[in-house]
Formats: C-alpha cells, sequence, structure tokens
C-alpha cells in the first residue's frame, strides 16, 4: 500500500513538473495563440457560410449519405473549420520543430475531431441510450489518445482472452465486432431503404412483386453485413459452424411457426396469390390488406379494426379473395312476393331497379328470375354487376330500398307466414284465420 501511494506521488509530481514547463515555454502562448486565432476564423466562417448556404435545398439531388453527411458538415461549420486549422498547424509545427512543442494543437485537434465525430453519429440514432453512449465512448478515446494511453488500454483489453474451440475471445474483439456490426447494420438501412423507394416507384412490379424483392434486398444485405463486419475483426466463421447447428436445431424445435410463417410469407409473394390492396375474406373476417409482413399479413376491415393473419393460415386455409383476376363482383339479391303479384312484371321491375343503381355495370345487364313456388308465396333472385366489391353491402340495401318503393307503386305486396288456428269443442266452435305478420 505504502509501495503504490509513493509511485501515485511520484507520477502527480511528475505531471505537475510536465505541466509547469509546458505553461512556461514560449511554446505554448504560440500554440494557444494559434487556437484563439483558428476559433476566431471558424466563427467567421460558420457566419459566411450559414448566410450563403441554404440547408433545406443543400445537394439535394446527391445520395441520401452524403447528402446528409454534407449538411451535418455545414451544421458544424465551426467546429469542421476549426480542427481543420488546428491539424495544417500541428502538421507545420511537428515538421519545423520538435514534436512536443505542437502538442496542446494536437490535443485540441483530437478533441475537435471528436465533437464531429459525435454529432455526425448521433444525427442519425433517435435511442438515446446509444447516443450517449457513443459520446462517451468518443470522448474516452480521446481522452485516452490525449494522455498517450491508447496502446496500452488497447494491449490491455487484448490481454484477457477466452478460446472457444479455433475462435479467441477477447474484450477489444467484442468492441471491435460490436462497432462494425452497429456502423454495417446502419449502412445497410440506408442501403435498403433506398432500394426500396426505387423499386416502390417502379410501376412495371406489381406489389407483391415490389414486396419480395425488397425482403431479398434485406436480408441479403443483412447477412452481407454481418459476414464482412465479423470478418473484418478477424473471426473465422468456420469456427461458429458448431454454434450455427446448434442455432439451426433450435430454430427447427422452438421455432417451427415463426419459420413456417416467415416461408408462408415469400409462397404468397411468389404466387401473388393475395397481394396489398386486395379484397379478401379470411373465415367471419372481411376486409383490404394493407400490409404483408414477414410474419403476417394486415387486413383493415374499414371499421377501424384491423386483423394480423399469420402467414401460414392464408397458406393452409380457405381464402377468399374478391380482386385475385377481376374486381368486378356480382351481386345477388333474393326476395319474394305473393301469389297475387304477375311474376313477369316483378322480374321486369327487379331488373330495372338494379339497372337504375349508379354502381351498376353498364355493360352487363341484370338479370331477375323465378326459383321457387314456395308456400308463403314465389320466390325471386336478383343479380347484377358492380365494378368493385368495396360497399357491396350498402349496393343490396340501395337496390332492395328502390325494390320495395316499386313494389309499393305497383300494388305488390311482400308475403308473410299466415297461420291457421282450428278449435274442436271450446269456446270458439267456428274456424278462426289469424294472421302473424314476420
Amino acid at each position: 500500500m505504502d509501495m503504490d501511494l509513493k509511485d501515485f506521488m511520484e507520477f502527480v509530481q511528475t505531471t505537475a513538473r510536465s505541466v509547469g514547463a509546458e505553461i512556461s515555454s514560449p511554446w505554448f502562448y504560440l500554440q494557444f495563440g494559434l487556437i484563439l486565432a483558428a476559433a476566431g476564423i471558424a466563427y467567421a466562417a460558420e457566419a459566411g457560410i450559414r448566410s450563403r448556404v441554404d440547408l433545406t435545398s443543400l445537394a439535394m439531388r446527391w445520395p441520401l449519405p452524403l447528402r446528409h453527411f454534407v449538411r451535418v458538415m455545414v451544421a458544424s461549420a465551426s467546429t469542421a473549420v476549426f480542427t481543420l486549422l488546428v491539424i495544417v498547424s500541428r502538421v507545420v509545427m511537428y515538421h519545423a520543430t520538435w514534436p512536443s512543442r505542437s502538442y496542446l494543437l494536437m490535443v485540441a485537434a483530437k478533441l475537435g475531431f471528436a465533437w464531429l465525430v459525435i454529432r455526425l453519429v448521433t444525427s442519425v440514432l433517435r435511442n438515446a441510450f446509444i447516443v450517449k453512449l457513443v459520446s462517451i465512448t468518443a470522448w474516452f478515446v480521446a481522452a485516452l489518445s490525449i494522455v498517450g494511453q491508447l496502446d496500452a488500454t488497447v494491449d490491455l483489453l487484448d490481454s484477457f482472452a477466452i478460446v472457444l474451440g479455433g475462435l479467441r475471445l477477447t474484450p477489444l474483439l467484442v468492441l471491435k465486432a460490436g462497432a462494425l456490426l452497429l456502423i454495417a447494420l446502419w449502412l445497410t438501412n440506408i442501403a435498403s431503404n433506398f432500394a426500396e423507394s426505387r423499386i416502390n416507384s417502379t410501376t412495371d412490379l406489381t406489389p407483391s412483386v415490389q414486396v419480395l424483392l425488397v425482403k431479398i434486398i434485406r436480408i441479403g444485405l443483412l447477412t452481407v453485413a454481418i459476414v464482412i463486419a465479423l470478418g473484418a475483426v478477424g473471426i473465422d466463421l468456420s469456427a461458429l459452424a458448431v454454434f450455427s447447428g446448434a442455432v439451426g436445431v433450435g430454430i427447427g424445435i422452438g421455432l417451427q411457426k415463426i419459420v413456417a410463417n416467415f416461408i408462408s410469407g415469400i409462397i404468397l409473394l411468389a404466387d401473388k396469390s393475395v397481394k396489398p390492396g386486395d379484397l379478401v375474406t379470411i373465415g367471419d373476417n372481411t376486409g383490404r390488406i394493407s400490409a404483408m409482413k414477414t410474419r403476417y399479413i394486415s387486413v383493415a376491415a374499414g371499421d377501424g379494426r384491423e386483423f394480423l393473419v399469420p402467414n401460414e393460415d392464408l397458406v393452409t386455409q380457405k381464402v377468399v379473395n374478391w380482386t385475385y383476376t377481376d374486381k368486378n363482383t356480382l351481386v345477388k339479391i333474393a326476395f319474394g312476393t305473393n301469389y297475387d303479384a304477375d311474376p313477369r312484371l316483378v322480374t321486369k321491375l327487379a331488373a330495372e331497379t338494379a339497372a337504375a343503381h349508379p354502381r351498376a355495370t353498364k355493360g352487363k345487364a341484370p338479370n331477375s328470375i323465378l326459383t321457387e313456388f314456395a308456400e308463403a308465396g314465389m320466390k325471386f333472385s336478383l343479380t347484377f354487376w358492380i365494378a368493385d366489391p368495396d360497399g357491396m353491402d350498402n349496393v343490396k340495401s340501395d337496390v332492395m330500398l328502390a325494390l320495395w318503393d316499386a313494389f309499393k307503386r305497383e300494388g305488390i305486396r311482400v308475403p308473410y307466414p299466415v297461420r291457421e288456428i282450428r278449435i274442436r269443442g271450446g269456446a270458439l266452435p267456428v274456424e278462426t284465420t289469424v294472421e302473424v305478420p314476420n
């Protein structure tokens, strides 16, 4: 304990003597003056750049990553200019005199560069925890580099290792792999979003093919990003063979439904049996497909509800697709009249009523037929076509109301049940007929 305290005191005294010598040197004041001059020039440059550059229209035609980088640099113009000027001053003094006489410039350059990295990285992140983690890491690395302990820290992190087969895991390897994976996944997200926007803007592809291509590109880019990131840090992918085999067995046993839904989603996209925008009936639920995901499809019922149907159910169960090959929909209405009505007049009125509806297809004439002589009256069937199945129940209601008005005008009655009651040996010796309205 006494030896540790003595070493610490010697370190403090050595550091104090170094700082005192640095401050008493005329080179310290020259560096300090250069830093102040760089700060003044950077402040003036930022004012000039902001007055002449419109951030909203800057590099509008450039690719998104490059456009974002330029906008962040312009927004942080003072820091960027300051860092550049300090680096140039440091290089000039490093080659013109002793390296120790430009140490303060090196510190300022590293702090400015760390601040630029933090601004650039955090500008694309939305997670507050990751933003704090990146900021702390950048400042910590800059501080270690300034005090000259970065290499020693790297060696320390690499000295602790766990060997798993042919894989040597160290804290340094884990940190490098994590950082590279974050960068690779960020670039993959940018690339996949760019590809998705291009594919969705193409009118030659159907919606199902567009969704299939986007999913294939995302999975492919994600796989490539992981392979490149792991290979860049020196991880031999063959060393993960046992682990990947165990993962495969786990997927086969514990994630059967997830894998089944994923494969079913690819099948649905490939055979185009359903696609976004189709009107479908699945069981008792009817609605339009609003989105197709990896595990399920979303069906909007039209009343504010959305049904999330697993992809496997669409492959293995019966699905009614109202718009699979043709949006034209046949509307069927069953009705009846009493035997006093003229059946020819009834069929004519029904066909004319359906044809008068604004949504009835004009090229296909409605058809009305007599289907049955029933106990309570005659039964008819009316069929007509509409161009789209949306609102089919409303169309049926409108036609039935119009048909009711037409029957009223012509004196045609709709049948209702008639019950005959006979009482023998009771208080009512006569035969009585009671009509019970429906």
